[in-house]
Protein backbone atom coordinates (compact mmCIF):
# COMPACT_ATOMS: atom_id res chain seq x y z
CA UNK A 1 0.00 0.00 0.00
CA UNK A 2 2.96 2.09 0.71
CA UNK A 3 4.62 1.40 -2.28
CA UNK A 4 1.33 2.14 -4.16
CA UNK A 5 0.93 5.36 -2.61
CA UNK A 6 4.94 6.53 -3.40
CA UNK A 7 4.03 5.77 -7.18
CA UNK A 8 0.96 7.98 -7.11
CA UNK A 9 0.31 11.82 -6.87
CA UNK A 10 -3.06 11.55 -6.84
CA UNK A 11 -3.31 11.18 -2.89
CA UNK A 12 -0.61 14.25 -2.27
CA UNK A 13 -3.06 16.11 -4.37
CA UNK A 14 -6.00 14.54 -2.14
CA UNK A 15 -4.41 15.80 0.60
CA UNK A 16 -3.31 19.58 0.11
CA UNK A 17 -7.22 19.94 -1.40
CA UNK A 18 -8.24 18.00 1.79
CA UNK A 19 -6.38 20.11 4.18
CA UNK A 20 -7.56 23.17 2.57
CA UNK A 21 -10.89 22.32 2.59
CA UNK A 22 -10.37 21.71 6.34
CA UNK A 23 -8.94 24.43 7.14
CA UNK A 24 -11.44 26.58 5.66
CA UNK A 25 -14.39 25.03 6.89
CA UNK A 26 -12.39 24.83 10.79
CA UNK A 27 -11.10 28.48 10.54
CA UNK A 28 -15.60 29.33 8.99
CA UNK A 29 -16.75 27.08 12.57
CA UNK A 30 -14.40 29.03 14.73
CA UNK A 31 -16.23 32.39 13.47
CA UNK A 32 -19.66 30.87 13.84
CA UNK A 33 -18.55 29.37 17.07
CA UNK A 34 -17.80 33.01 18.61
CA UNK A 35 -20.49 34.62 17.33
CA UNK A 36 -22.93 32.09 18.81
CA UNK A 37 -21.01 32.12 21.84
CA UNK A 38 -21.28 35.88 21.83
CA UNK A 39 -24.94 35.92 21.28
CA UNK A 40 -25.61 33.53 23.92
CA UNK A 41 -23.36 35.88 26.45
CA UNK A 42 -25.38 39.00 25.25
CA UNK A 43 -28.47 37.20 25.48
CA UNK A 44 -27.62 36.10 29.09
CA UNK A 45 -26.35 39.89 29.83
CA UNK A 46 -29.61 41.59 28.73
CA UNK A 47 -32.03 39.01 30.50
CA UNK A 48 -29.67 40.24 34.17
CA UNK A 49 -29.55 43.91 33.59
CA UNK A 50 -33.19 43.73 33.16
CA UNK A 51 -34.06 41.82 35.97
CA UNK A 52 -31.32 43.08 38.34
CA UNK A 53 -33.04 46.78 37.87
CA UNK A 54 -36.61 46.03 38.26
CA UNK A 55 -35.42 44.06 41.58
CA UNK A 56 -33.50 46.65 42.64
CA UNK A 57 -36.26 48.95 42.40
CA UNK A 58 -38.79 47.00 44.02
CA UNK A 59 -36.36 46.41 46.79
CA UNK A 60 -35.60 50.08 47.36
CA UNK A 61 -39.19 51.00 47.13
CA UNK A 62 -41.27 48.25 49.25
CA UNK A 63 -41.93 49.47 52.47
CA UNK A 64 -39.50 47.68 55.48
CA UNK A 65 -42.10 45.69 56.64
CA UNK A 66 -42.81 42.00 58.47
CA UNK A 67 -43.39 41.01 54.76
CA UNK A 68 -40.25 42.49 53.08
CA UNK A 69 -38.69 39.79 52.95
CA UNK A 70 -41.29 37.54 51.49
CA UNK A 71 -42.20 40.27 49.16
CA UNK A 72 -38.98 40.35 47.69
CA UNK A 73 -38.12 37.18 47.82
CA UNK A 74 -41.20 35.79 45.85
CA UNK A 75 -40.04 38.23 43.17
CA UNK A 76 -36.66 37.08 43.00
CA UNK A 77 -38.41 33.40 42.59
CA UNK A 78 -40.57 34.73 39.77
CA UNK A 79 -37.59 36.52 38.03
CA UNK A 80 -35.59 32.81 38.38
CA UNK A 81 -38.61 31.79 36.75
CA UNK A 82 -38.88 33.89 33.55
CA UNK A 83 -34.82 33.08 32.87
CA UNK A 84 -33.93 31.64 29.76
CA UNK A 85 -35.06 27.84 30.40
CA UNK A 86 -32.28 25.29 28.94
CA UNK A 87 -32.48 21.81 29.55
CA UNK A 88 -30.38 18.69 28.27
CA UNK A 89 -31.67 16.01 26.52
CA UNK A 90 -33.30 14.16 28.95
CA UNK A 91 -34.92 17.56 30.19
CA UNK A 92 -32.33 18.13 33.33
CA UNK A 93 -32.62 21.90 33.47
CA UNK A 94 -29.44 23.77 33.37
CA UNK A 95 -30.31 27.16 34.87
CA UNK A 96 -28.70 28.04 38.51
CA UNK A 97 -30.05 31.26 39.42
CA UNK A 98 -29.31 33.13 42.66
CA UNK A 99 -30.20 36.53 44.04
CA UNK A 100 -28.85 38.17 46.72
CA UNK A 101 -30.23 41.60 49.09
CA UNK A 102 -27.86 43.19 50.54
CA UNK A 103 -29.09 46.66 52.77
CA UNK A 104 -25.94 48.09 54.94
CA UNK A 105 -28.52 49.73 57.15
CA UNK A 106 -30.68 46.32 58.17
CA UNK A 107 -29.38 44.43 61.05
CA UNK A 108 -31.02 41.30 59.18
CA UNK A 109 -29.15 38.88 57.37
CA UNK A 110 -28.72 39.59 53.42
CA UNK A 111 -31.74 38.29 51.33
CA UNK A 112 -30.47 34.83 49.95
CA UNK A 113 -32.54 33.32 46.73
CA UNK A 114 -30.78 30.52 45.44
CA UNK A 115 -29.04 26.76 45.43
CA UNK A 116 -27.48 25.50 48.24
CA UNK A 117 -26.17 27.88 50.65
CA UNK A 118 -24.79 31.69 50.53
CA UNK A 119 -21.50 31.10 52.03
CA UNK A 120 -19.91 30.66 48.96
CA UNK A 121 -21.76 33.39 47.09
CA UNK A 122 -20.85 35.65 49.50
CA UNK A 123 -17.32 35.04 49.64
CA UNK A 124 -16.74 35.16 45.48
CA UNK A 125 -18.43 38.26 45.47
CA UNK A 126 -16.16 39.90 47.77
CA UNK A 127 -13.37 38.51 46.12
CA UNK A 128 -14.88 39.96 43.16
CA UNK A 129 -14.60 43.25 41.66
CA UNK A 130 -18.33 44.26 40.69
CA UNK A 131 -19.04 47.18 38.64
CA UNK A 132 -22.75 48.30 39.26
CA UNK A 133 -24.87 47.64 35.71
CA UNK A 134 -21.90 45.46 34.19
CA UNK A 135 -22.48 42.09 33.95
CA UNK A 136 -19.24 40.16 35.01
CA UNK A 137 -17.62 36.68 35.37
CA UNK A 138 -17.50 34.91 39.04
CA UNK A 139 -16.20 31.98 39.90
CA UNK A 140 -18.21 30.15 43.14
CA UNK A 141 -15.81 27.88 44.72
CA UNK A 142 -17.26 24.33 44.61
CA UNK A 143 -19.22 24.80 41.35
CA UNK A 144 -17.98 23.51 37.81
CA UNK A 145 -19.19 26.41 36.26
CA UNK A 146 -19.00 30.18 36.08
CA UNK A 147 -21.71 32.36 36.82
CA UNK A 148 -22.39 35.53 35.01
CA UNK A 149 -23.08 38.24 37.70
CA UNK A 150 -24.72 41.71 37.86
CA UNK A 151 -24.92 44.27 40.89
CA UNK A 152 -27.49 47.03 41.33
CA UNK A 153 -27.68 49.67 44.12
CA UNK A 154 -30.70 51.64 44.45
CA UNK A 155 -31.08 54.09 47.69
CA UNK A 156 -28.63 52.13 49.47
CA UNK A 157 -29.58 49.06 48.57
CA UNK A 158 -27.67 46.33 46.96
CA UNK A 159 -28.85 43.81 44.49
CA UNK A 160 -26.94 40.55 43.23
CA UNK A 161 -28.27 38.53 40.89
CA UNK A 162 -26.21 35.36 39.04
CA UNK A 163 -26.83 33.29 36.15
CA UNK A 164 -24.72 30.47 35.90
CA UNK A 165 -22.89 29.75 32.53
CA UNK A 166 -23.88 26.13 32.50
CA UNK A 167 -26.59 26.63 29.85
CA UNK A 168 -24.63 28.68 27.70
CA UNK A 169 -21.42 26.01 27.97
CA UNK A 170 -23.72 23.01 27.40
CA UNK A 171 -25.09 24.65 24.28
CA UNK A 172 -21.10 25.54 22.68
CA UNK A 173 -20.07 21.80 23.63
CA UNK A 174 -22.79 20.26 22.32
CA UNK A 175 -22.65 22.92 19.14
CA UNK A 176 -18.82 21.76 18.77
CA UNK A 177 -19.28 18.30 19.33
CA UNK A 178 -21.32 17.75 16.12
CA UNK A 179 -19.51 20.21 14.11
CA UNK A 180 -16.62 17.91 14.77
CA UNK A 181 -18.64 14.45 13.92
CA UNK A 182 -19.91 16.68 10.59
CA UNK A 183 -16.30 17.88 9.65
CA UNK A 184 -14.63 14.76 10.17
CA UNK A 185 -17.04 13.08 8.26
CA UNK A 186 -17.40 15.89 5.53
CA UNK A 187 -13.55 16.05 5.21
CA UNK A 188 -13.49 12.30 4.62
CA UNK A 189 -15.75 12.49 2.16
CA UNK A 190 -14.05 15.28 0.50
CA UNK A 191 -10.59 13.54 0.28
CA UNK A 192 -11.81 10.91 -1.22
CA UNK A 193 -13.88 12.45 -3.97
CA UNK A 194 -10.79 14.65 -4.25
CA UNK A 195 -9.10 11.15 -4.33
CA UNK A 196 -11.01 9.86 -6.98
CA UNK A 197 -11.17 12.86 -8.85
CA UNK A 198 -7.23 12.80 -8.79
CA UNK A 199 -6.60 9.41 -9.83
CA UNK A 200 -8.79 9.09 -12.68
CA UNK A 201 -7.59 12.34 -14.11
CA UNK A 202 -3.77 11.11 -13.37
CA UNK A 203 -4.88 7.62 -14.91
CA UNK A 204 -5.18 9.12 -18.29
CA UNK A 205 -1.65 10.62 -17.80
CA UNK A 206 -0.14 7.29 -16.67
CA UNK A 207 -1.67 5.63 -20.07
CA UNK A 208 -0.10 8.45 -21.65
CA UNK A 209 3.19 7.91 -19.97
CA UNK A 210 2.75 3.62 -20.50
CA UNK A 211 2.27 4.37 -24.39
CA UNK A 212 4.81 6.53 -24.85
CA UNK A 213 7.48 4.35 -22.72
CA UNK A 214 6.65 1.05 -25.25
CA UNK A 215 7.19 3.08 -27.99
CA UNK A 216 10.79 2.41 -29.38
CA UNK A 217 12.68 2.40 -32.82
CA UNK A 218 10.97 -0.39 -33.56
CA UNK A 219 7.57 0.36 -33.02
CA UNK A 220 6.87 4.33 -33.65
CA UNK A 221 3.72 3.35 -35.51
CA UNK A 222 1.78 3.77 -31.87
CA UNK A 223 0.10 6.66 -31.08
CA UNK A 224 -1.04 7.81 -27.67
CA UNK A 225 -5.15 7.56 -27.02
CA UNK A 226 -7.15 10.62 -27.92
CA UNK A 227 -10.58 11.79 -26.82
CA UNK A 228 -13.26 13.92 -27.74
CA UNK A 229 -12.61 16.19 -24.76
CA UNK A 230 -10.56 19.27 -25.06
CA UNK A 231 -9.22 19.55 -21.64
CA UNK A 232 -5.07 19.96 -21.45
CA UNK A 233 -4.78 16.26 -20.98
CA UNK A 234 -6.01 15.52 -24.37
CA UNK A 235 -4.14 18.46 -26.07
CA UNK A 236 -1.01 17.14 -24.31
CA UNK A 237 -2.27 13.58 -26.30
CA UNK A 238 -2.29 15.31 -29.49
CA UNK A 239 0.65 17.10 -29.10
CA UNK A 240 2.50 14.04 -28.03
CA UNK A 241 1.13 12.67 -31.31
CA UNK A 242 2.30 15.20 -33.62
CA UNK A 243 5.48 15.38 -32.09
CA UNK A 244 6.01 11.11 -32.52
CA UNK A 245 4.57 12.19 -36.72
CA UNK A 246 7.67 14.44 -37.12
CA UNK A 247 10.11 11.72 -34.76
CA UNK A 248 8.76 8.93 -37.12
CA UNK A 249 9.36 11.15 -40.05
CA UNK A 250 13.08 12.05 -39.41
CA UNK A 251 13.52 8.51 -38.13
CA UNK A 252 12.56 6.72 -41.37
CA UNK A 253 14.44 9.28 -43.14
CA UNK A 254 17.88 8.50 -41.41
CA UNK A 255 17.30 5.02 -42.43
CA UNK A 256 16.81 5.70 -45.49
CA UNK A 257 20.08 7.95 -45.89
CA UNK A 258 22.39 5.78 -43.50
CA UNK A 259 20.73 2.40 -45.37
CA UNK A 260 21.91 4.42 -49.39
CA UNK A 261 25.06 5.74 -47.50
CA UNK A 262 25.88 1.78 -46.64
CA UNK A 263 24.67 0.83 -49.78
CA UNK A 264 26.64 3.36 -51.75
CA UNK A 265 30.01 3.02 -50.26
CA UNK A 266 29.98 -1.11 -49.53
CA UNK A 267 28.95 -1.78 -53.27
CA UNK A 268 32.28 -0.36 -54.30
CA UNK A 269 34.53 -1.70 -51.88
CA UNK A 270 32.67 -5.14 -52.07
CA UNK A 271 33.69 -4.69 -55.50
CA UNK A 272 37.19 -3.81 -55.42
CA UNK A 273 37.53 -6.33 -52.79
CA UNK A 274 36.20 -9.23 -54.79
CA UNK A 275 39.20 -8.06 -57.65
CA UNK A 276 41.72 -8.15 -55.40
CA UNK A 277 40.81 -11.58 -53.94
CA UNK A 278 40.94 -13.11 -57.57
CA UNK A 279 44.09 -11.46 -58.02
CA UNK A 280 45.60 -13.04 -55.21
CA UNK A 281 44.17 -16.27 -56.21
CA UNK A 282 46.38 -15.89 -59.42
CA UNK A 283 49.21 -14.04 -57.56
CA UNK A 284 53.15 -14.67 -59.33
CA UNK A 285 55.11 -14.21 -56.32
CA UNK A 286 55.03 -14.00 -52.43
CA UNK A 287 55.52 -10.32 -52.67
CA UNK A 288 52.51 -9.73 -54.18
CA UNK A 289 50.33 -11.87 -52.40
CA UNK A 290 51.45 -10.11 -49.51
CA UNK A 291 50.54 -6.75 -50.75
CA UNK A 292 46.97 -7.93 -52.02
CA UNK A 293 46.50 -9.40 -48.59
CA UNK A 294 46.78 -6.34 -46.78
CA UNK A 295 44.81 -4.70 -49.00
CA UNK A 296 41.99 -6.85 -48.46
CA UNK A 297 42.74 -6.79 -45.14
CA UNK A 298 42.13 -3.02 -44.98
CA UNK A 299 38.82 -3.01 -47.09
CA UNK A 300 37.70 -5.62 -44.26
CA UNK A 301 38.66 -3.13 -41.75
CA UNK A 302 36.74 -0.41 -43.50
CA UNK A 303 33.65 -2.19 -43.80
CA UNK A 304 33.85 -3.34 -39.92
CA UNK A 305 34.38 0.90 -39.42
CA UNK A 306 31.09 1.62 -41.93
CA UNK A 307 29.30 -0.61 -40.22
CA UNK A 308 29.88 0.28 -36.24
CA UNK A 309 30.14 4.10 -37.26
CA UNK A 310 26.34 3.59 -38.33
CA UNK A 311 25.28 1.61 -35.97
CA UNK A 312 26.14 3.95 -33.35
CA UNK A 313 24.95 6.90 -35.33
CA UNK A 314 21.61 5.46 -35.33
CA UNK A 315 21.88 3.81 -31.54
CA UNK A 316 22.68 7.75 -30.69
CA UNK A 317 19.46 9.12 -32.72
CA UNK A 318 17.50 6.21 -31.04
CA UNK A 319 16.74 4.87 -34.88
CA UNK A 320 18.68 1.80 -34.30
CA UNK A 321 16.71 -1.89 -35.19
CA UNK A 322 16.39 -4.32 -32.28
CA UNK A 323 15.76 -7.71 -32.83
CA UNK A 324 14.88 -8.54 -29.25
CA UNK A 325 14.89 -11.47 -27.33
CA UNK A 326 15.31 -13.63 -24.55
CA UNK A 327 18.83 -14.19 -23.98
CA UNK A 328 21.18 -16.22 -21.48
CA UNK A 329 23.93 -13.61 -20.44
CA UNK A 330 26.12 -15.92 -18.71
CA UNK A 331 26.18 -18.45 -22.09
CA UNK A 332 26.87 -15.74 -24.26
CA UNK A 333 29.62 -14.63 -21.98
CA UNK A 334 31.07 -17.89 -21.31
CA UNK A 335 31.16 -18.74 -24.81
CA UNK A 336 32.81 -15.50 -26.00
CA UNK A 337 35.98 -15.93 -23.14
CA UNK A 338 36.61 -19.25 -24.73
CA UNK A 339 36.56 -17.96 -28.05
CA UNK A 340 39.46 -15.51 -26.83
CA UNK A 341 41.02 -17.57 -24.20
CA UNK A 342 44.11 -18.92 -26.54
CA UNK A 343 44.55 -14.82 -27.46
CA UNK A 344 44.66 -14.03 -23.25
CA UNK A 345 46.49 -17.48 -23.14
CA UNK A 346 49.15 -15.94 -25.43
CA UNK A 347 49.42 -12.58 -23.72
CA UNK A 348 49.54 -14.82 -20.67
CA UNK A 349 46.56 -13.13 -19.02
CA UNK A 350 44.93 -15.04 -16.09
CA UNK A 351 40.76 -15.28 -16.53
CA UNK A 352 39.01 -15.18 -13.51
CA UNK A 353 35.38 -15.68 -13.77
CA UNK A 354 32.75 -14.97 -11.08
CA UNK A 355 29.46 -15.98 -13.46
CA UNK A 356 26.16 -15.97 -11.89
CA UNK A 357 23.95 -19.09 -13.59
CA UNK A 358 20.76 -18.32 -15.66
CA UNK A 359 20.76 -14.63 -16.51
CA UNK A 360 18.37 -13.30 -18.76
CA UNK A 361 18.07 -10.60 -20.87
CA UNK A 362 15.93 -9.07 -23.28
CA UNK A 363 18.37 -7.76 -26.11
CA UNK A 364 19.35 -8.16 -29.97
CA UNK A 365 21.55 -11.02 -29.74
CA UNK A 366 23.79 -10.11 -32.09
CA UNK A 367 24.46 -6.73 -31.34
CA UNK A 368 25.17 -7.79 -27.58
CA UNK A 369 27.91 -9.97 -29.30
CA UNK A 370 29.53 -7.38 -30.72
CA UNK A 371 29.35 -4.97 -27.74
CA UNK A 372 30.96 -7.98 -25.75
CA UNK A 373 33.68 -8.38 -28.46
CA UNK A 374 34.83 -5.28 -28.35
CA UNK A 375 35.21 -5.09 -23.95
CA UNK A 376 37.04 -8.24 -24.51
CA UNK A 377 39.57 -6.88 -27.31
CA UNK A 378 39.65 -3.49 -25.69
CA UNK A 379 41.09 -5.99 -22.56
CA UNK A 380 43.43 -8.01 -24.82
CA UNK A 381 44.70 -5.01 -27.12
CA UNK A 382 45.33 -2.26 -24.27
CA UNK A 383 46.86 -4.71 -21.08
CA UNK A 384 50.37 -5.29 -20.79
CA UNK A 385 51.25 -8.92 -20.98
CA UNK A 386 50.85 -11.17 -17.27
CA UNK A 387 47.75 -9.41 -16.07
CA UNK A 388 44.81 -10.41 -14.29
CA UNK A 389 41.28 -9.94 -15.79
CA UNK A 390 38.32 -10.58 -13.51
CA UNK A 391 34.93 -11.06 -15.21
CA UNK A 392 31.51 -11.40 -12.46
CA UNK A 393 28.14 -11.30 -13.46
CA UNK A 394 24.95 -10.76 -11.71
CA UNK A 395 21.06 -10.11 -11.87
CA UNK A 396 19.98 -7.71 -9.24
CA UNK A 397 16.43 -7.38 -10.16
CA UNK A 398 15.99 -4.53 -11.67
CA UNK A 399 19.16 -5.27 -14.11
CA UNK A 400 21.94 -7.95 -15.25
CA UNK A 401 25.65 -6.57 -14.06
CA UNK A 402 28.20 -7.22 -16.21
CA UNK A 403 31.53 -6.46 -14.63
CA UNK A 404 34.98 -6.58 -16.41
CA UNK A 405 37.96 -5.78 -13.91
CA UNK A 406 41.67 -5.70 -14.37
CA UNK A 407 44.92 -4.76 -12.99
CA UNK A 408 46.46 -3.13 -15.47
CA UNK A 409 47.34 0.57 -15.86
CA UNK A 410 43.70 1.56 -16.21
CA UNK A 411 42.88 4.35 -18.25
CA UNK A 412 44.49 7.76 -18.82
CA UNK A 413 42.87 10.59 -17.00
CA UNK A 414 42.01 12.62 -20.27
CA UNK A 415 40.54 9.35 -21.72
CA UNK A 416 38.23 8.38 -19.31
CA UNK A 417 36.08 10.96 -18.98
CA UNK A 418 35.47 11.08 -22.94
CA UNK A 419 35.77 7.65 -23.45
CA UNK A 420 32.29 6.57 -24.80
CA UNK A 421 32.36 9.21 -27.59
CA UNK A 422 33.12 8.40 -31.12
CA UNK A 423 36.97 8.69 -32.40
CA UNK A 424 38.18 8.86 -28.94
CA UNK A 425 41.48 6.87 -28.45
CA UNK A 426 44.91 6.94 -26.78
CA UNK A 427 48.29 7.82 -28.03
CA UNK A 428 49.30 4.02 -28.70
CA UNK A 429 45.68 2.74 -29.90
CA UNK A 430 45.25 1.16 -33.09
CA UNK A 431 41.90 1.05 -32.84
CA UNK A 432 39.52 3.80 -34.64
CA UNK A 433 38.35 4.83 -31.03
CA UNK A 434 34.50 3.48 -31.78
CA UNK A 435 35.08 0.15 -29.98
CA UNK A 436 33.75 1.89 -25.68
CA UNK A 437 31.03 4.64 -28.35
CA UNK A 438 29.88 1.33 -30.05
CA UNK A 439 29.14 -0.55 -26.90
CA UNK A 440 27.78 2.44 -24.69
CA UNK A 441 25.41 3.63 -28.04
CA UNK A 442 23.99 -0.34 -28.01
CA UNK A 443 23.61 -0.35 -23.81
CA UNK A 444 21.36 2.68 -24.29
CA UNK A 445 19.60 1.65 -27.13
CA UNK A 446 18.17 -1.71 -24.69
CA UNK A 447 17.81 0.63 -22.11
CA UNK A 448 21.05 0.27 -19.97
CA UNK A 449 23.83 2.04 -19.26
CA UNK A 450 27.88 1.45 -19.26
CA UNK A 451 30.32 2.62 -16.88
CA UNK A 452 34.19 2.81 -16.22
CA UNK A 453 35.88 3.43 -12.88
CA UNK A 454 39.37 2.93 -11.41
CA UNK A 455 39.71 -0.48 -9.38
CA UNK A 456 41.14 -0.02 -6.66
CA UNK A 457 45.66 0.11 -6.20
CA UNK A 458 45.51 0.25 -10.19
CA UNK A 459 43.78 -0.91 -13.21
CA UNK A 460 39.64 -0.63 -14.75
CA UNK A 461 36.18 -1.52 -14.55
CA UNK A 462 34.32 -1.61 -17.24
CA UNK A 463 30.66 -2.54 -15.68
CA UNK A 464 27.83 -3.13 -18.22
CA UNK A 465 23.78 -3.38 -16.86
CA UNK A 466 21.26 -4.33 -19.34
CA UNK A 467 17.78 -4.78 -18.50
CA UNK A 468 16.37 -8.42 -17.21
CA UNK A 469 13.87 -10.77 -19.22
CA UNK A 470 10.18 -11.42 -17.95
CA UNK A 471 10.77 -15.07 -18.61
CA UNK A 472 7.14 -16.73 -19.17
CA UNK A 473 6.13 -20.22 -17.77
CA UNK A 474 7.35 -22.75 -19.91
CA UNK A 475 9.57 -20.13 -22.24
CA UNK A 476 12.33 -21.59 -23.93
CA UNK A 477 14.94 -20.00 -24.15
CA UNK A 478 18.31 -20.32 -26.87
CA UNK A 479 20.00 -23.32 -27.00
CA UNK A 480 23.57 -23.61 -26.34
CA UNK A 481 24.42 -24.79 -30.07
CA UNK A 482 22.38 -22.30 -31.40
CA UNK A 483 24.62 -19.52 -30.19
CA UNK A 484 27.61 -19.08 -32.10
CA UNK A 485 29.80 -16.42 -32.69
CA UNK A 486 28.17 -14.01 -34.66
CA UNK A 487 29.14 -12.15 -38.14
CA UNK A 488 29.41 -8.76 -38.29
CA UNK A 489 26.14 -6.52 -38.94
CA UNK A 490 25.31 -6.52 -42.43
CA UNK A 491 23.77 -3.34 -43.78
CA UNK A 492 24.45 -4.02 -47.31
Amino acid sequence: MLKFLRTTAAWRLSIWTTLAFALGTALAFSIVYSFVAKTLQSRSDAWLSGEAEVLARVSANTPRDNLYNRTVGELAELAEQESPDERTASGQSLNSVFFLLSDPKSDQTPLWVGPGSDDAFLKAIQRTKLISGIPQPMIVEGWPTSFRVVSRNENGVTVYLGLSSRSAEYLLRTLALRFLVLWGSTVLMGFLISYLSAYRTLLRVQRITDTVAHIGSQDLGERLPQTANSDEISRLARTFNRMLDRIQSSVNELRSVTDAVAHDLKSPVTSVRGTLESLLSGAPNEKWRDSVGEAVEGLDRLLSLLDTTLDVAEAQAGALRLDRSAVDLSLVVRQMLDLYRPAMDEHHHELVLDLEDRVIVDVDWALLDRALSNLIENEIAHLPPGCQITVRLRSQGDSATLVIEDNGPGFPSDIKIRAFERFVRGKHSRGHGLGLAFVDAIARAHGGNVSISDRPGSGAVVTLSLPPYALPRRATLPGNSSMNRSTPHDRG
